[in-house]
């Protein structure tokens, strides 16, 4: 089974053994995976029956559907490389049973040649099931904030045992003055994009810079975005900023 690759800058491949979600706050009013998921929902598509398309735009239906014929594809890959797990989900979603979570965990644990990275807004759910789950070095966990109401997920992160901790900080619709960044191993930063797509002030982007330089974390710039973000790109100040977590896939290869 060939990886599915990825456009996404941070990434190489996406692995969707969960698809299907629902909004929990602010960052989702756009999201991007219920656009697709509405654009492939007919019969017989991939997103059958997860996403439709209203009056209002694409909407989730609520239904989160477990996709076990994918759950073992990365042990087939046999090249190293990222994959992000569940691009259009969320494996801390209410829906998803522990003992699934602990499966796919497994999973990833035992293709220990490649790094999994994580991205959940249900941080109150992850560190709840914390204590279940294995922390191999290649799973890397992540939260998304999008803007100052949503900062108690970095502090829940900051509590579980994942040996890589990261933050996606996208779609950044908000400054963040009181951003702490001790115990976090990277910073992702990207404007929303889209149709919709609420601007990103450069202040904000600065601003979390200038702290992932003085706290020496990992800086990641993905994007500018709005509604052609290929015509805005990703330079920050004449540069890109494709920084990683100090441990790299690189020494595995």
């Amino acid at each position: 089974m060939a990886a599915q690759s990825s456009k996404i800058e941070w990434t190489e491949s996406t692995w969707n053994p969960v698809r299907g979600c629902t909004r929990v706050s602010e960052g989702c009013r756009f999201c991007y995976a219920e656009r697709i998921a509405a654009r492939f929902s007919d019969d017989g598509m991939a997103y059958e029956g997860l996403a439709k398309n209203t009056k209002a735009g694409p909407r989730w239906t609520q239904e989160v559907r477990v996709v076990r014929e994918v759950f073992e594809a990365p042990l087939k890959w046999r090249k190293p490389r990222r994959i992000f797990v569940n691009s259009m989900s969320d494996l801390f979603h209410e829906k998803i049973e522990l003992s699934t979570i602990q499966e796919l965990f497994a999973i990833m644990e035992k293709a220990n040649w490649h790094q999994f990275q994580l991205l959940t807004k249900r941080a109150e759910r992850l560190l709840e099931y914390n204590s279940e789950l294995p922390w191999p070095p290649n799973v890397w966990m992540g939260v998304s904030v999008e803007d100052e109401q949503v900062m108690d997920r970095i502090d829940a992160l900051r509590q579980t045992d994942a040996q890589i901790k990261f933050l996606s900080l996208e779609p950044l619709i908000g400054p963040l003055p009181d951003l702490e960044l001790s115990g976090i191993d990277w910073v992702i930063v990207g404007g929303e994009s889209g149709p919709g797509a609420r601007p990103m002030d450069k202040k904000w982007v600065i601003d979390i810079r200038d702290r992932c330089a003085e706290a020496d974390v990992p800086f990641f710039f993905k994007q500018w975005g709005g509604v052609r973000k290929s015509k805005t790109g990703r330079e920050l100040d004449g540069r890109f900023y494709d920084e990683m977590p100090h441990t790299s896939l690189q020494q595995m290869r």
